[in-house]
């Protein structure tokens, strides 16, 4: 695989994770989280653009499937997104073919790709709404947010109850357990870990684990062999990549962790590869990503 290839899938993943929603009007300021919507914005739009899977995964968990007219190319979940038209990849959106789509409604992530095309669309009068998610109550704020923009409070309202009741469930049957030292990477060459500053290190907390690399400047810090050997990690947990094998991606984990045999992790052979889509996309699913971490480090308590 490429060093290209290696970077993209982590970094998507990453950025996916990204969002505090927060509403603006169209103003003429260049503001974090700014969104476009008309003074009568549509309430119940009918004709809705998605440019990030885990916006998709929002709207069709709030029964809005049907009016997804366009995605990315990197909405994959649920099935029905595979079946809308696409409107340019994650990174690079098609402004021409969000413009055919004739949406009255368009949701974005913030960051420079998007929110390029968020501004353009923004100025020719079309209803957008971007959002940063860096952290799970922000995944709420955006449930939030759309239902209001959509019409659907109530059922948005419902979804972050059942998300919020799963997670807690979980945060409590862990709470006094001895707290399993968890390494999370992202990425192997070269090497790159989940800090303490994630959602990431959210997921690890509340399932009963703690982050087992020290606090870090960076979100995503670069590791050396020192820290590495001495994080003393009981459990590793590696990102898969794309949608290739994941039992062949878990062999390679596995063959590539077998060199630092002093770790805890690897005498114990505790080293797992994790779906990302899942586990690190940052929307209606977390609850099924933080159950599957759970099992990851109290495989005695979960089975």
């Amino acid at each position: 695989m490429t060093r290209e290839k290696r970077w993209t899938i982590p970094i998507i993943v990453i950025v996916c994770l990204a969002g505090v929603l927060v509403l603006y009007r169209h103003s003429g300021a260049d503001k974090p989280g700014r969104s476009f919507l008309k003074p009568a914005a549509v309430v119940r739009p009918e004709r809705i653009v998605s440019l990030a899977p885990n916006l998709t995964e929002i709207l069709f968990a709030l029964g809005l499937g049907g009016k997804v007219v366009a995605v990315s190319n990197n909405c994959d979940y649920p099935a029905g997104a595979g079946e809308k038209a696409k409107v340019g990849t994650f990174w690079q959106p098609n402004t021409e073919a969000i413009i055919a789509a004739k949406p009255d409604l368009v949701v974005t992530l913030w960051f420079e790709q998007q929110k390029a095309v968020a501004d353009t669309l923004g100025r020719i009068g079309l209803n957008v709404l971007t959002f940063r998610i860096e952290k799970i109550p922000e995944l709420y704020a955006a449930i939030e947010k759309i239902g209001l923009a959509a019409g659907c409070e109530q059922r948005a309202k419902l979804l972050n109850g059942n998300i919020a009741g799963r997670l807690n469930a979980l945060r409590g049957k862990f709470a006094t357990e001895k707290k399993v030292r968890v390494m999370w990477v992202v990425q192997t060459e070269p090497l790159r870990l989940a800090g303490r500053d994630t959602f990431i290190n959210q997921l690890i907390e509340l399932t009963g684990g703690e982050n087992a690399i020290a606090p870090t400047i960076q979100q995503y810090p670069p590791v050396g062999t020192e820290e590495l050997l001495t994080c003393g990690a009981e459990v590793i947990i590696q990102s898969a990549m794309g949608t290739a094998d994941t039992e062949q991606q878990q062999r390679a984990a596995e063959h590539f962790w077998s060199r630092f045999a002093s770790l805890p992790a690897v005498k114990s052979k505790r080293v797992y590869v994790v779906a990302a889509d899942c586990a690190l996309r940052l929307g209606p699913r977390v609850p099924e990503g933080a159950e599957t971490i759970a099992r990851y480090l109290h495989p005695d308590l979960t089975e």
